[in-house]
Formats: structure tokens, sequence, C-alpha cells
């Protein structure tokens, strides 16, 4: 290299190892230029900091030790439900002297549903925070339990176990009754008017579909009356072993719940094949068989016969529910708040309905149902099944009995009753 001068200058020695200069991405700028720090050795690089354990959450005092308070009051509600048994244990000896009062007086049906009921509302109205419902519930399965200490009460229901007539009669009679499940409505009939049963309980009315058309007709034609009627929320479920509702090729149920369904069916299967069953629980063993196969039924039905839920609420209406009643040979006293149902007929006659519809309506009758079936026994000619406000012994209702007799082809009283309180139905 050479000096200003001209002069070459002797290269100088290098001293110790030559600091490599900095690549170009990395060189700094003249305004930021600095001697880079040496790097830390081993030594003097600072450890990790090491990792400290976590605390082991603690439980908490109530679960160490309980709250005295909450002792005593463990034992004072065990003093209350021995209390309870022993009460209950006296009432069923009382129990059996009333069977025995009964047996003397040759009393041929133990069951007494006026008294029962009766006892359901004085239990309600002196009840001031127990919930009502609960009450009637709790009650019933004791009067249930008593009852069948006196003599076990023999109860026919259209079957099999699983169907939503099932659970009505449950609620009806509590789970001590004897129970016997019947292929149909008229074998129903059949067990009460044969006295293997003392009462039958089958579908009169659903909210959405109408009159059950069997049970109807099976009024007409036989001599049981109504005892009693129950108001039943209905809701369907789904029932399949398919994972999704697009697995599924075949919905099984009875007609009446399929018609209750029908628009949910169309709209999330409208490919898939409706199979009508006698019964809803009929149809949830068949889902059991199939794994493509779907039940339409009640959520007890996915129980006994262990069938999952694939959907829940179908029903086209979510106030849906069904009337059933209580068939026997004889209907039910005067309560005070009753319904009658009645059966009759009139001649091809210019005028002859309303002439009937006047009678009730100059005696101050309120028609609350009226339908309408065919009459086996004359074709083309019609059968009126109505359902009336009142008792038969009423003197309003009787008066319209007596006038409407004269002006009918004839009159059939198919059964006075208490009426039920849809609202309280659960």
């Amino acid at each position: 290299m050479k000096s200003l001068s001209g002069r070459r200058r002797p290269a100088s020695k290098p001293r110790g190892r030559t600091k490599p200069r900095p690549t170009p991405a990395t060189r700094p700028t003249p305004a930021t230029r600095s001697t880079p720090a040496a790097p830390a050795t081993p030594a003097t690089r600072p450890a990790r900091p090491t990792p400290t354990a976590r605390p082991t959450p603690t439980a908490p005092a109530t679960a160490r030790a309980p709250l005295p308070a909450l002792g005593a009051a463990r034992a004072r509600i065990d003093s209350l439900d021995d209390t309870i048994l022993r009460l209950l244990e006296e009432r069923a000896d009382v129990a059996r002297e009333v069977a025995a009062v009964k047996r003397a007086a040759q009393v041929e049906v133990f069951h007494d549903p006026e008294r029962e009921r009766q006892v359901l509302e004085r239990l309600v109205q002196r009840g001031a925070r127990f919930p009502p419902d609960a009450i009637r519930a709790v009650f019933r399965e004791v009067m249930s339990a008593c009852l069948s200490v006196e003599e076990p009460l023999r109860v026919a229901y259209l079957g099999p176990e699983g169907t939503f007539s099932q659970m009505a009669a449950r609620r009806l009679f509590g789970l001590q009754a004897r129970y016997r499940d019947c292929a149909t409505i008229e074998a129903v009939f059949e067990a009460v008017q044969s006295n293997d049963a003392v009462y039958g309980v089958v579908p009169f009315e659903n909210s959405t579909e109408g009159a059950v058309s069997m049970t109807s007709d099976a009024l007409l034609e036989g001599d049981l009356l109504i005892r009693q009627e129950y108001v039943l929320p209905i809701s369907h479920c789904l029932l399949s072993h398919a994972k999704s509702l697009s697995e599924i090729s075949e919905v099984y149920s009875h007609p009446q719940a399929l018609a209750q369904c029908r628009m949910w069916i169309a709209k999330h299967l409208p490919r898939a094949q409706v199979v009508q069953t006698t019964s809803t629980a009929a149809a949830a063993r068949e889902a059991h068989e199939g794994g493509r196969a779907a039940a339409i039924g009640a959520d007890i039905a996915a129980e006994l016969h262990d069938v999952p839920i694939l959907r829940s609420g179908i029903q086209d209406r979510r106030e849906n529910a069904t009337r059933f009643v209580v068939l026997a040979h004889e209907d039910a006293p005067p309560s005070g708040r009753d319904r009658t149902t009645l059966a009759f007929g009139v001649q091809h006659r210019e005028g002859a309905l309303r002439r009937v519809l006047t009678d009730f309506e100059s005696a101050g009758v309120n028609l609350t149902r009226i339908e309408s079936r065919p009459n086996r026994n004359a074709p083309w000619q019609y059968v009126f099944l109505v359902d009336v406000e009142g008792h038969r012994a009423d003197p309003a209702l009787a008066a319209a009995l007596r006038a409407v007799k004269k002006s009918a082809a004839f009159l059939k009283v198919v059964g006075s009753y208490p009426r039920a309180d849809a609202k309280r139905a659960r």
C-alpha cells in the first residue's frame, strides 16, 4: 500500500486473531457503529430459573369438618322420616279395618274414587308450602299402597308396557294396582265387562287429531260407562339406534302418533317409509331390532326397550294432549263439577238435529264437544256423541235429557263423571 508521499508502507503484522468483518446484513451504520460486547462465556451465562411446583389445592373446610348445624338438620330429617313411616304403617292398619267392614257389608268394589278425590283436594287445600302437584302424587301412591292391603285393584289398559295408556293408568291408580295390558281397545272393554278388571283405561280424544274412533264405537255398542277422565300431555320422541336422521329408512308407530307428528316426519324424514303398528311400544320393539329403523313413542318406551332417543318433542303442536277415560260398570255420583257424555240419533227429517240442540239450549245446558259416527245398524245414518257440562242428576241436565228423549230417535247416557283439570296434568 502506498502512502501519500508515494512510498510503499510496510505491511503490519497481525496481532492475535483477526476480528471478522460483519456481513452486509449485520454491518452497523456509521451513526450506530460501536464495539460489540464480548459474548458471555458458559460460566457467566445466566442459569435458567428452576420451575416451582404448583401448590396443591386444599379441600374446603366444610369437606374436612361438616357444619354442626347440618348434622343436626339431617338428624331431624331422619327422625321425621321415621315418624312418617310409623304413620304410614298405622294408616295401613286402618285400611285393613276398613276392608273388614266392607267384606262384612258384602261390598263388591273396595275402591272409592270419589273418596280419593275428596281426600286429595282436602290435603291440597291444607298444604301451605308443599307443591300441590307433589301432594297429589305422594298421597295417590299412599292410597294405592293402602288399597293393595285391602284388596289389590285390577286395572286393564291399552298395552303393551311403555304406552301412554300405561302412563295414564299409573297416574290414576298408582304403582300398587295390578295392571293388565291388553292388545286392543276392544280387549280392554272385554276385560272390564267380564270382571277380570275393575277399571279400564283407554284413550278417548286427542287435542291434535280428535276422537279415537275405536273407543267411541265401543262406548256406543257396549254397556260400560265412563267413570273418570284424565288429560295427559303427550310429548313424542324419535327412538332409534341410528346415529343421524339420514340413516333412517323406516319409521314405526301407532296411527295416532304418526298423525300427531305428520309435519315433522315430512320435513325431517321425507324419504323414510312410514309403517303403522298396534302401539307405540310395539314400534319401539321394531326400532330395537333394526339398525336403520326408528319409532315414535314415549320416553318410557325408550327406557323399557333400550332404544336411544334421537330427537325429543317432535309432535307438530307443543300443546298436544290426550284425554283418557276410565271404564266401569257404573259412572260417578255428582261432584259439583261434572261432565256427561251421551249419544243420540235423529231421523232424516228437516231440522231434526236443530230441535235436539235447541232442547239443550232451552234447558241452559252447554255442549262442549260433538262428534258424528256411522250407525252400524243403519247404513248412511249417523249417531252423535256429545259432551255436556253437568251431571245427569242435575235438574237442568235431567230436564234437557227428558226433552231430547222425545225429539231424538234414541238417547243413551254414556256416563257422568268429574271433569279433569288439564292444567294439573303432569
